[in-house]
């Protein structure tokens, strides 16, 4: 096993937004290594968790088109210039959830994208399987770069087969591993080689997942006899990634996601990198290989995307031509898309695992605009977990087009009286779907000391409630006890077109209005 030996420079921002680095951070041109003419250079421009290919925050950080420009400048900077996105990118998007030709774009618009930014490398993310097998596999056909993960397989019936790629030439298998050649100043070859696992937590029944350590472990054992170097490219808790770090010692840096916030650790002599998610952040990864001693110097520094970076224009059109399908399906439902509608000083968490597991900032918000949206004449609001989609946090200026990032899907908020006996089971139900889409974010409704209570109060299984729920919840489909008919449901009222109520995201843009 190759000794490995690193140097690395961290640069520090916030979880939430990305801030200013702190003034014991390297300057810009220490990032650089002073050139020897016998040493190998080769960067990493490491991306993780992008659902949006337009700026966010009101356009204050993000957007792959000035992603695309930091490349470019890489590229001028070092040929040997590698552009990667450690998993999640096809789901979820508000963008993806539009219908163009009378199909959902389904992640089409990122890889159209990310074709455009002349993307090399990308491991899958949990939340590829969000889509259904034959949407995903039409992006991994339309997509030019390489797909990798070693512990994922494509389940067809009993049998298990690798995930494919069709192009016009035919069908290449996504393998576990990728090997990446430069040259090396006296011309002899230089080998990078990748490999990836993917984090079980998205079961579907199209996907066999291996255990990811018994597949890192294989993939690095493959590379370690035929390249020089060894690079993670991983979709993994930073428990997991910590864990396999220790487990595979000649690795000298693992770039992951899935965390959505960035982070910067190191095990023994492996570094793990994670940036923010959609491209608040990206990592930049230097690094020199000396032929003689076989080792590897590493730089990394943290870069905040933001207003400061102009917008490559091949990519930035692109990019506009999508945003003009999202601005003209939003104006269908309220006038102004891009209106600043309230300024969050307090985080909206509304990312995945706490949105189904926790009551949350960004839930409270949503459950008291249902409640907002009659008046506050309710005794409760309900709203599924799983209908909050954009598996991310939001602060600072926020707009029409983030509450739609948000609830994408939209729907009706519908008022039903029910029972207490119901209510209390339907709650129950949602408090038992933790970690599910059937878990529910709560106005008004609060479980404490084994019982139920509704505004202070404990539930009376005789007395009738009034309740604001979603219309996809009274379908039955994520709390099957729910839907209109069964015992207990005594009525329910459907708002009218010109009602508030009538789309979600249309009470919660009300409701933060009236806030500011």
């Amino acid at each position: 096993m190759r000794s490995i030996v690193l140097t690395a420079v961290m640069a520090i921002f916030m979880a939430c937004n990305p801030a200013k680095q702190k003034s014991d951070t390297p300057k810009q041109d220490e990032q650089h290594f002073a050139r020897k003419s016998d040493r190998t250079y080769f960067t990493f421009l490491q991306l993780n968790d992008v659902y949006e290919i337009a700026p966010i925050q009101n356009g204050k950080y993000g957007g792959m088109a000035r992603v695309a420009t930091v490349h470019k400048e890489l590229l001028k900077e070092n040929p040997n210039t590698l552009l990667v996105l450690a998993g999640d990118f096809l789901n979820p998007s508000l963008l993806g959830t539009m219908k163009v030709d009378g199909e959902r774009l389904r992640g089409k618009q990122m890889v159209s994208v990310m074709n455009a930014m002349n993307f090399d490398l990308v491991a899958f993310g949990n939340h590829e399987f969000d889509l259904s097998y034959p949407h995903l596999q039409k992006r991994i056909n339309e997509s030019n770069f390489t797909w990798i993960s070693e512990n994922i397989q494509h389940k067809v019936g009993q049998e298990l087969q690798p995930f494919y790629q069709e192009k016009s030439a035919g069908k290449k298998n996504v393998e576990g591993t990728f090997v990446k050649t430069f040259t090396q100043p006296d011309g002899t070859p230089l080998k990078i080689g990748f490999f990836s696992v993917c984090i079980p937590s998205n079961p579907k029944s199209y996907v066999q997942y291996g255990d990811v350590f018994e597949g890192g472990k294989k993939a690095y054992e493959k590379l370690v006899s035929e390249v020089d170097v060894v690079i993670g490219l991983t979709h993994l808790t930073i428990a997991q990634d910590k864990k396999l770090a220790a487990m595979l010692p000649g690795v000298p840096l693992i770039m992951g996601g899935h965390e959505h916030t960035n982070s910067y650790d190191k095990i023994g002599d492996v570094y793990i990198s994670k940036a923010d998610a959609n491209a608040k952040t990206v990592y930049i990864h230097r690094l020199e290989y000396n032929p003689v001693t076989k080792k590897v110097a590493l730089k990394s520094e943290l870069k905040e995307i933001n207003e400061d970076i102009a917008e490559d224009s091949l990519v930035g059109n692109e990019v506009a031509k999508w945003q003009r399908v999202l601005t003209t399906k939003i104006k269908e439902v309220v006038a102004n898309p891009n209106e600043v509608v309230f300024d969050a000083k307090e985080a909206l968490d509304a990312r995945d695992t706490p949105i189904r597991s926790v009551q949350t900032t960004m839930g409270a918000v949503i459950t008291e605009a249902m409640s907002f949206a009659f008046g506050d004449a309710v005794d409760c609001a309900l709203v599924n977990g799983g209908s909050i989609r954009i598996d991310d946090v939001l602060q600072g200026p926020i707009t029409a087009v983030d509450i739609f990032r948000v609830l994408p899907y939209g729907g009706a908020i519908f008022k039903v009286e029910m029972t207490g006996e119901l209510l209390e089971k339907v709650l129950e139900y949602g408090k038992n779907a933790a970690g599910t889409g059937a878990y529910l974010q709560r106005y008004k409704a609060a479980y404490k000391n084994d019982q139920w209570y509704v505004d202070g109060k404990e539930i009376v299984k005789s007395k009738t409630y009034s309740v604001v729920v979603s219309d996809y919840l009274m379908k039955g489909f994520d709390i099957p006890i729910l839907k209109e008919g069964v015992p207990g449901v005594l009525k329910m009222y459907k708002p009218m077109e010109s009602e508030l109520a009538i789309d979600i995201r249309k009470a919660v843009l009300g409701y933060l209005k009236q806030k500011q």
